[in-house]
C-alpha cells in the first residue's frame, strides 16, 4: 500500500481517537470550569489553555521526558503493556489529547457558561438527577458548542506537526502522519507529492470550516440567537 495512504489512515485514526478521548474527559472539565467559581479554577483554566501559546516542541519535549522508561508515567506504562510510550501510536494519542485540549474545552466552556441557570435549577426542582439534567437538558441546548469543539479539535489534531515529531518520530505504519509525510517529501525535494498532500490538507480545512460556519449560521437562524 502507498505510504501516503497509510499516513492518511494513521492521521484519521489519531484524530478520531483523540476526539473521542476529548469528549470523554474534556466535557466534564469544560462543565466544571463553567460552573466553578473557586480559586482552583483560576489555576486550572490557564493550564488548560497553555498549549495555545506554548510552542509544540516545548510540550513535546517534556512529554518525551515523561514518556521515557526512566520517568514514572513511562515506567508505569511499560510495566503495564510491555511497550514504551514514546515513539508509539499510544504516545501520539496522549500528546494529541493534551495539545488539542483547549480547542475542545474552550468552545464548550463558553456554551456551558451561556446556559440559563434557571432552567437547570427548574429541572432539579422537578426531581431530575445531575446526570439526567446534563444529558436531557444541557447537551441539547449546547449542541452548537459540542459541534464546534469536536470540529476544531479533530482538525487541530490532523494538522499537528511539532509535537507529533517530538514524541512520535517518523515510524512508517506507526507514527508517520500526514504532516510528517509532507515534511519528508519536502526534505527529499519530491514537490509533486508535497503539493498533493498540501492541497489535500487545504481542501480538508476549507471544507470543514465551510461546514462549520454554514451549520453555525443555520443554528443562529433557528434559535434567533447569535452566540
Amino acid at each position: 500500500m502507498d505510504q501516503d495512504l497509510i499516513s492518511l489512515f494513521i492521521t484519521i485514526r489519531l484524530a478520531t481517537t483523540t476526539t473521542i478521548f476529548l469528549i470523554l474527559f474534556g466535557t466534564p472539565l469544560a462543565w466544571w470550569l463553567s460552573q466553578s467559581r473557586g480559586w482552583l479554577r483560576t489555576l486550572i483554566e490557564p493550564m488548560v489553555a497553555l498549549p495555545i501559546v506554548l510552542p509544540p516542541t516545548v510540550v513535546g519535549f517534556y512529554l518525551l521526558i515523561a514518556f521515557s522508561p526512566d520517568s514514572l508515567p513511562g515506567e508505569l506504562w511499560q510495566s503495564a503493556t510491555g511497550t514504551t510510550l514514546a515513539f508509539s501510536f499510544s504516545g501520539l494519542v496522549v500528546g494529541s489529547v493534551i495539545y488539542s485540549l483547549p480547542f475542545y474545552v474552550q468552545p464548550l466552556q463558553v456554551a456551558f457558561s451561556a446556559l440559563q441557570r434557571e432552567l437547570i435549577e427548574a429541572a432539579a426542582t422537578l426531581g431530575a438527577s445531575p446526570l439526567d439534567r446534563f444529558i436531557s437538558l444541557v447537551v441539547p441546548l449546547c449542541r452548537r458548542g459540542f459541534f464546534i469543539a469536536i470540529c476544531l479539535s479533530f482538525a487541530h489534531t490532523v494538522g499537528e506537526f511539532g509535537i507529533v515529531l517530538m514524541i512520535g518520530g517518523n515510524l512508517p505504519e506507526e507514527t508517520r502522519v500526514l504532516s510528517i509525510a509532507l515534511f519528508d517529501h519536502v526534505e527529499s525535494l519530491d514537490y509533486g507529492r508535497a503539493h498533493l498532500l498540501s492541497l489535500g490538507l487545504i481542501l480538508f480545512s476549507f471544507v470543514l470550516l465551510l461546514v462549520l460556519y454554514s451549520v453555525d449560521r443555520r443554528w443562529q437562524k433557528v434559535t434567533g440567537v447569535a452566540r
